[in-house]
């Protein structure tokens, strides 16, 4: 689960716990609401924490400078 569907499932849960006042028998939609929100919370903080811990690797790879030029030695310079 990525950041953006967790922060789906806490808006979701939140408009489900605090704005919806419909019932539905047999389902507390209040409920759902709160354990949708949980949901979503724990998969932030599982995505953050991966998102940190997650192995990186950098290639740097050095170029001659397009300012420097290399002098020939002594010996085969034009006279």
């Amino acid at each position: 689960m990525r950041i953006g569907s967790s922060l789906a499932l806490i808006a979701v849960g939140a408009i489900l716990k605090f704005a919806v006042t419909a019932s539905i028998s047999g389902i507390n939609l209040a409920t759902v609401g709160v354990v949708l929100m949980v949901v979503g919370i724990a998969g932030v903080v599982l995505s953050l924490i991966l998102a940190s811990t997650a192995r990186r690797t950098e290639v740097v790879r050095q170029s001659p400078r397009a300012d420097y030029v290399e002098r020939p030695p002594v010996d085969e310079r034009p006279v």
